[in-house]
């Protein structure tokens, strides 16, 4: 027999003698009792019941929320929108979306949830805790897959992306795990329902939009016309493959340069930007490990002749900010906004390229200097394991999204062919 006391305050005594009456009675039927909380099962099963999904999604986020990223906190909260809004006895109407999941993103925030909020935001959060469903409705499986279906389509009607669908199912599914830890639910319902499979899908680059090396070097010469701060920045991306978010956290401590020549890029950390309601730091960028990487784990690059050359130049000219970081913001001399060097860059090719090419993918973002560097050393015949190494991903992902030719090398490789089947 257990010898551990259980206490429980009431603000009345009839309140107090109320809950007292239930546990003799549930003594009295044998009914078994939960050791960690001292109550009877039968009543932990009862207050489960009325658990409405959408109180228990703010149960999960706060769970979660210490070990996650930034970018990983927002990614939750936009898979748990979708789910909080088609799990609601009343659907909610297409003007009113807007404004419903607004309140919903502050819900699905530990650190925004209690904050003081208009009334029309505190309205919908008062409204989703009254009209959500309980979570053990959703263990019925017809309830299941219809909540499943609407998963599937935006708030526009048109069906989602596979890899967003994917995020939204293996949230519910979490979800659902952590409800089963907590005795509301005996098992996943996920497990015993059949419903479409959704595959992971990676987005392979398009060719279209991976510049060759002469209009690599001109978008760099228009930029250095235009912010020449911001040359070398660019530069990180197109001859080392850096992400954005790597490049603007680099310091000179980072750097193995010798005068000319190659060098090296030791990275720690990157400063992916995400809104400052997601981090803890409340700012908006936050240093963190590099993506696919544990904390401490960095990798080396290496640094061509003419990316050397590029960060030679600009430590000469323009040093470094206090912490050693070699792009700090212009103004306030935080972070690097994704803002202010993408519009840099949409000027270089406003310089650079004609209209035609203009409205055409061909480097329309900065990122897409990343894989015309991948792309080079591809081409250049770099075995596939040492440019995964350099990029920071898998070969798996290297093969299936990043393998993409320079302009002018698929003609080339049709020329091969021909050449060796002897073809007029």
């Amino acid at each position: 027999m257990g010898t551990q006391a259980f206490r429980e305050g009431f603000t009345t005594y009839a309140l107090a003698d109320a809950f007292r009456a239930k546990l003799v009675t549930a003594t009295r039927n044998g009914i078994a009792f939960d050791c960690k909380t001292g109550r009877p099962v039968t009543m932990q099963q009862e207050e489960a019941a009325q658990e409405t999904l959408f109180g228990f999604a703010c149960k999960y986020v706060d769970m979660k929320w210490p070990d996650l990223s930034p970018n990983s906190r927002k990614s939750v909260s936009d898979s748990l929108i979708p789910i909080a809004l088609a799990s609601v006895r009343t659907p909610v109407a297409g003007s009113e979306r807007t404004t419903a999941s607004k309140a919903l993103r502050l819900a699905f925030n530990t650190t925004t949830r209690e904050s003081a909020h208009p009334e029309e935001i505190a309205f919908w959060l008062r409204w989703f805790e009254r009209n959500s469903h309980h979570v053990a409705d959703l263990a019925d499986p017809d309830a299941l897959r219809k909540l499943l279906s609407a998963l599937d389509y935006n708030h526009d009607g048109h069906r989602s992306a596979a890899n967003t669908v994917r995020l939204r199912r293996t949230t519910l599914r979490e979800v659902f795990d952590f409800a089963r830890e907590r005795k509301l639910l005996r098992a996943n319902p996920m497990d015993e329902v059949k419903a479409r499979k959704t595959t992971t899908t990676l987005r392979q680059v398009d060719r279209r939009s991976v510049v060759n090396p002469v209009q690599g070097r001109t978008l760099l010469k228009a930029v250095e016309d235009i912010n020449d701060r911001l040359s070398a920045f660019f530069a990180l991306l197109y001859f080392a493959a850096l992400r954005p978010e790597e490049a603007a956290n680099l310091s000179k401590r980072n750097l193995a340069l010798p005068e000319s020549g190659w060098g090296e890029l030791h990275l720690e950390q990157a400063a992916p930007e995400v809104g400052s309601q997601w981090s803890d730091s409340r700012t908006r960028s936050e240093a963190r490990a590099l993506k696919h990487r544990e904390d401490g784990v960095g990798r080396t690059v290496p640094c061509s002749p003419g990316l050397t050359s590029y960060l030679n130049r600009h430590l000469c000219a323009y040093g470094t900010a206090r912490d050693g970081r070699l792009f700090p913001g212009e103004r306030s001399g935080g972070r690097l906004g994704s803002s202010v060097y993408g519009r840099v860059w949409a000027r270089a090719r406003t310089a650079v390229f004609t209209e035609e090419v203009q409205v055409s993918p061909l480097a329309k973002r900065p990122y897409d200097l990343r894989h015309a560097a991948v792309s080079t050393w591809l081409n250049a015949g770099v075995e596939p394991t040492r440019v995964a190494e350099w990029a920071g991903h898998s070969v798996h992902v290297l093969l299936r999204v990043y393998a993409k030719c320079l302009d002018g090398g698929e003609q080339a490789a049709r020329q091969r062919v021909q050449d060796l089947l002897g073809d007029a």
